[in-house]
């Protein structure tokens, strides 16, 4: 069965397509008697000389997702995120961090044009995704086990305040990733104005 699979692919290449054309050529040339007595030859020559400067074959690229399908991924996790997170109990300050942070990530992974600044940044993306799919519930998870443990045996430090340093570090960290984004669009307007400048600048001249 492989076999025949690599004849088909062998048939259906470049090497033998180009080969027989110069075959072909072979043919004519032994109808038009222009190969004598040695056509058998001059065919076979010019196939294997077709098969040989022949273009080698190109292996098909592998299809990966592009950016806009990874954010639509990201964004399915972090809906599940948010089901996560409802079923946990936090104090009140560690809560209004968290709130903040993923306020701020709803509205960048949101549907519209801001979702397609941010796919258009693979680094982006990737910060997101990183943040949703580990930070966020390691963070969260984490504070539930040392709180147990703080609770079995009380005298160390509160473990909402770990919490709460790494809520504030992701949250500072989304809003330097949204303000990079403001920037692009910034540029953008910007590039837009030097454009309508010189145009009619040209026009005026």
């Amino acid at each position: 069965m492989a076999t025949s699979r690599a004849a088909l692919r062998y048939l259906e290449s470049r090497k033998n397509l180009t080969g027989s054309a110069c075959g072909l050529l072979g043919l004519v040339l032994t109808f038009t008697e222009v190969a004598g007595p040695y056509w058998p030859v001059v065919v076979c020559g010019l196939y294997g000389a077709g098969a040989l400067i022949a273009p080698p074959e190109r292996p098909a690229l592998p299809e990966f997702p592009d950016p806009s399908a990874q954010l639509e991924a990201v964004r399915a996790d972090f809906e599940r995120l948010g089901g996560y997170l409802a079923d946990v109990e936090l104090p009140t300050a560690a809560a209004e961090r968290l709130t903040a942070l993923t306020d701020l990530l709803g509205a960048l992974l949101a549907p519209g044009w801001v979702a397609e600044v941010l796919a258009a940044d693979p680094e982006g993306v990737h910060a997101v995704s990183r943040t949703v799919r580990q930070d966020i519930p390691e963070a969260v998870d984490a504070f539930v086990r040392t709180r147990w443990w703080h609770r079995m045996a009380p005298g160390q430090e509160a473990p909402e305040s770990p919490l709460e340093r790494q809520l504030t570090l992701l949250h500072e960290e989304a809003e330097r990733l949204a303000a990079g984004l403001r920037e692009i669009e910034a540029r953008r307007q910007e590039s837009h104005t030097r454009y309508l400048e010189d145009r009619g600048g040209g026009l005026s001249a």
